[in-house]
């Protein structure tokens, strides 16, 4: 810009006869490397000398009522006959102009490849409308690979203060009252947060100025020639580099997905956090740990079949508005088909707000406690080896009981409707070593799996706050005995190579033996083959298995009994 006094010079001597004049500042912030350092001409005068990508020249004179050219030439060029790029103008008496130059002048290496381009705003302004407390903020969309954007304003104003704004496009004046701001670049929808800007115009004093908001740069600069990464950046009114606005935060939540829905139509999904998948072919009975999601905009969860490429077939789709800091647990649960399961109770999408990923107290274990049951009534969960008593009372389906927070020992739970015992099943917190972290226990499946289309059977199941498959509580030894066996024991407990059991069943039928760690994550299967009735005795080799604490599962036709077994 050192020959611009002598350029003007030049302008104003070609035009003698022109008294009157228009105002103009011209933004280079055309992201093409091709195009990082340009020579700009007015007419055949040489008007900007090696004008640099993110720069801006300040507000100068330019004639009004003739019409003459604008040229753009690389930084080398002897001449305007050298330019690359040329439009014709005719400013009107008085006005003030912003002209930013934009886009892409290379044949190849930029995707989308936006032709360059002069965007011209014929509305300028070199200073606040509104006086020395004000800054007016003409904002831009100058970036070639980002779509169309609203900006919404998130420390002060909380609203949209640009909607729906194209490239290319001018949104207008923004008439600040000069403070500190957050500026949120959202898509269209207002439904995800592109990028977040601290817009700082109190602290760096700006009251009393009109500026330039450009958005420059590349979403995707790895598709763009490794070009300059997007961002927000202001043009002021006496030129010179323009000046980067700081990133500030996006505010996030966590949230964490169960699969609990039992149906086999949606024994295996894809789960879209927005239009991003995050889960690919989620399992029945599984969980995702916990992760990031933007606050404070339209959060879309949609359940979709493995088979998916979007979200536009979705089996299922719910809207939230996470809050900032907040922790979310969402479980999937209920009924897809239309059919074949008795009761239908519709699928849903059941959210606990102020979910925990850890304890409250480190030597502790926090429950939270959901009925995911369809065909299972009310209940109540008891405590029985302490005994602690009734800890959940009348929990019906969909509900969560809220967190218990239980000292870390191994705990026998047993489930009751009316008073009626359905099932027991032991709580090993302590063998699981969970002191310090908090977990979700889930009513899973179905209490008659007959008129559910032979679904997976009732139980209760913990998802733990790093996800993965849920983890089976174990019934404990006795509880189905009559069922199976008279009597069964293990020894020597703690074993160290081999363990017996020693058991007397109750029919003859196919037998399996499975051996799951203390996760209930099955490691070893055993076929038994067919066993007779009355006492039998099985040697179970533990040789390959690591010293810590292991259930041993017997099943046959008739049922299943589960005894612990410890590896030294």
């Amino acid at each position: 810009m050192r020959i611009l006094t002598t350029a003007l010079s030049v302008l104003i001597g070609s035009y003698l006869a022109q008294a009157q004049m228009a105002r103009v500042q011209v933004v280079h912030n055309s992201a093409d490397a091709a195009a990082a350092m340009v020579d700009v001409y007015l007419d055949n005068a040489l008007l900007l000398d090696d004008f640099e990508f993110r720069t801006a020249s300040p507000f100068i004179d330019a004639p009004v009522g003739v019409s003459f050219t604008v040229g753009i030439a690389p930084s080398t060029s002897s001449s305007a006959s050298e330019a690359i790029f040329t439009q014709d103008f005719t400013l009107a008496d008085g006005a003030t102009y912003v002209i930013v130059a934009d886009g892409i002048v290379s044949p190849t290496g930029y995707s989308p490849a936006v032709p360059f381009s002069l965007e011209v705003f014929d509305m300028g302004r070199e200073a606040a409308a509104g006086g020395s407390m004000m800054t007016d903020v003409l904002v831009h969309h100058g970036s070639t690979d980002a779509p169309t954007v609203d900006i919404y304003e998130s420390a002060l104003a909380n609203a949209t203060i640009v909607d729906n704004a194209p490239y290319g496009a001018f949104a207008g004046y923004l008439e600040f009252g000069t403070a500190d701001y957050t500026l949120q670049v959202r898509d269209q929808y207002n439904s995800t947060i592109v990028a977040a800007y601290s817009a700082p115009l109190a602290t760096l004093n700006l009251g009393g100025t009109a500026l330039v908001a450009l958005a420059s740069g590349f979403l995707d600069p790895s598709v763009n020639s490794d070009g300059a990464a997007f961002g927000l950046y202001v043009a002021l009114p006496s030129g010179g580099p323009l000046v980067a606005l700081p990133a500030a935060d996006i505010p996030t939540a966590r949230v964490q997905v169960i699969h609990n829905s039992a149906d086999l139509a949606a024994a295996q999904v894809d789960v879209w956090l927005n239009n991003t998948p995050l889960l690919d072919n989620f399992t029945f009975r599984n969980a995702s740990p916990f992760v990031d999601a933007q606050a404070g905009v339209p959060f879309d969860v949609s359940i979709a079949l493995p088979t998916s490429t979007d979200t536009i077939g979705a089996l299922a789709r719910f809207t939230y508005n996470l809050e900032a800091g907040e922790t979310y647990i969402l479980i999937a649960n209920g009924i897809v088909s239309a059919s074949g399961y008795s009761p239908a109770t519709p699928f849903d999408l059941y959210v606990q707000s102020g979910a925990r990923e850890t304890s409250n107290v480190a030597s502790n274990v926090d429950v939270l406690v959901f009925h995911g049951s369809t065909d299972a009534p009310v209940v109540d969960v008891v405590e029985t080896s302490v005994p602690a008593g009734t800890i959940v009372n009348d929990l019906s389906h969909g509900e969560f009981a809220g967190y218990l927070e239980l000292a870390e020992a191994d705990y026998t739970l047993l489930i009751e409707t009316m008073g009626t015992p359905v099932v027991s099943c032991n709580a090993p917190l302590a063998s699981l070593g969970l002191a310090g972290n908090a977990i979700t226990v889930l009513a899973s499946g179905f209490l008659d799996p007959m008129v559910n289309s032979q679904g997976a059977s009732f139980g209760l199941w913990v998802a733990l706050p790093t996800g993965g498959a849920l983890v089976e509580l174990p019934l404990p030894t006795g509880v189905k005995e009559n069922e199976i066996v008279r009597s069964l024991t293990a020894y020597p407990n703690p074993a160290i190579d081999e363990v017996v059991l020693d058991m007397d069943l109750l029919t003859k039928g196919l037998s399996t033996l499975y051996i799951q760690d203390a996760l209930g994550r099955q490691l070893q299967v055993k076929d038994l083959g067919t066993l007779s009735s009355g006492q039998q005795r099985v040697n179970v080799d533990l040789s390959t298995l690591s010293a810590g604490a292991y259930w041993l599962r017997l099943e046959n036709g008739s049922g299943q009994v589960i005894v612990p077994v410890q590896k030294q």
